[in-house]
């Protein structure tokens, strides 16, 4: 029985506090409060700057749209084009060899020996094993080597570009480690 009064007293207690102002009313008051007094500071916007045309007055200089820029625009590209042709002309005018018919990631450098004073290069292409010599043909892409070490073989290609030019770039063929 005095666990049941001591149970009661507690309930009407707790019953009580309940009924009390809580601080979440304060808060709110608070919130309130500050937000009132808060006015935001907002600076002006400048006004933009007044646009005044200039007019071209450059009368010394070449008129961009004459016959006389144009023609040498044309002929700039016509010695252009003709340089980028002397390229390719000796290319395509010589006989390929065998090793031109694959692509220089078809092939795998193997090693290199030293044949008569003059580096040669071991070049493994479809289960074959071909001798590479300095000035010999690789790939598809014109490939002629121009150095050849223990490691890689160098060669100059002869590509075309986006454009359509034909360009020299340089290429590599790495010596690969042999796979298990």
């Amino acid at each position: 029985m005095k666990h049941a009064h001591i149970t009661l007293l507690l309930i009407a207690g707790f019953a009580l506090v309940g009924c009390g102002s809580s601080k979440e009313d304060d808060v709110r008051a608070w919130m309130v409060q500050e937000h009132n007094q808060t006015k935001p500071h907002v600076p002006p916007i400048q006004p933009p700057k007044q646009f005044i045309p200039e007019p071209y007055a450059n009368t010394t200089a070449v008129d961009p749209f004459s016959n006389l820029k144009l023609t040498q625009a044309l002929k700039r590209d016509s010695s252009q084009s003709s340089t980028n042709a002397s390229l390719v002309a000796p290319e395509l005018a010589r006989r390929k060899e065998a090793l031109e018919a694959f692509p220089l990631d078809s092939m795998a450098l193997v090693g290199s020996i030293i044949k008569a004073g003059q580096p040669v290069a071991l070049v493994k292409v479809d289960n074959l094993l071909y001798q590479v010599k300095l000035g010999n043909y690789l790939g598809l892409n014109f490939g002629r080597v121009t150095k050849i070490t223990e490691t890689e073989v160098t060669l100059r290609e002869i590509v075309q570009d986006a454009v359509g030019e034909w360009i020299e770039r340089v290429a590599t063929l790495q010596l690969q480690e042999r796979s298990k």
